[in-house]
């Protein structure tokens, strides 16, 4: 099983732009598709992006297309999200997940590997 941690969280202002990375271990990750979910408090895991195993095939979720961008890069085992012009209403918890795949799921369920989280908190 592959093993994920999160990071590039932190505070940022309305309108900046953070970068997630996903790094995995354990199994090369080219066979993997990744996923990006948040949680914010009080709401369900929800799904943010997708891409699948090449980086050629990726899905948004409605609010944030253009302005995030799924990335990866199977050489370093990394996966990564670019947000920018990011709002209040993106603070939330991020998750990278992973499911040995072809297509790319758009349920939390249907995840295998998770990592930890990372916490992105938007001012206004």
């Amino acid at each position: 099983q592959v093993q994920l941690v999160e990071s590039g969280g932190g505070l940022v202002q309305a309108g900046g732009s953070l970068r997630l990375s996903c790094a995995a271990s354990g199994r090369t990750l080219n066979t993997y598709v990744m996923g990006w979910f948040r949680q914010a408090p009080g709401k369900e895991r929800e799904f943010v992006a997708g891409i699948g195993r090449t980086g050629i095939s990726t899905v948004y979720e409605d609010s944030v297309k253009g302005r995030f961008t799924i990335s990866r890069d199977n050489a370093k085992n990394t996966g990564y999200l670019q947000m920018n012009s990011l709002r209040p209403e993106d603070t939330a918890v991020y998750y990278c997940a992973a499911r040995l795949t072809y297509y790319i799921p758009k349920g939390s369920h249907e995840y295998d590997a998770w990592g930890q989280g990372t916490q992105v908190t938007v001012s206004s």
